[in-house]
């Protein structure tokens, strides 16, 4: 029993390494993040990403200097939509199904929020970029 207890104040007094990911380069806006981009030290800040895969694969939102921490706030899915590109929106609402051509008035990824404006009526709507593409606009947007 003593000896367990001896290991296991020996377990909580011995430093814990955090890691944060950092920069290894300036990264620009809209850059798809590769292995080569990130580099790990020692230390921990709040709301940064601490281990590759959280980062790998997806894009840059803001530009991120070198040596800079990677928060996970600057990353998001790669867009999939870009300004100007026309898409489809949908509207779904149990059997009804509504299509209209639009024109995305941002950019994003899927599960990102955008504005769309469609083309015939010139109305602008807020909807859900989709895996294909195509923006899935709600009842509440």
């Amino acid at each position: 029993m003593r000896l367990a207890l001896t290991l296991l104040f020996a377990a909580l007094a011995s430093p814990v390494s955090a890691e944060t990911l950092v920069a290894v380069r300036t990264l620009r806006a809209q850059t798809i993040l590769a292995p080569d981009d990130l580099t790990v030290i020692a230390g921990i800040v709040p709301g940064t990403a601490s281990d590759p895969t959280e980062a790998i694969g997806l894009e840059t939102r803001v530009a991120i200097y070198q040596g800079r921490p990677i928060r996970l706030a600057d990353l998001g899915p790669p867009a999939i939509v870009d300004r100007n590109q026309s898409v489809v929106l949908s509207y779904v609402a149990g059997p009804l199904t509504i299509t209209a051509e639009g024109r995305a008035l941002g950019r994003g990824g899927v599960g990102d929020r955008i504005k769309v404006m469609n083309v015939a009526s010139r109305t602008t709507v807020t909807g859900i970029v989709a895996a294909d593409g195509s923006v899935r606009v709600t009842a509440g947007g």
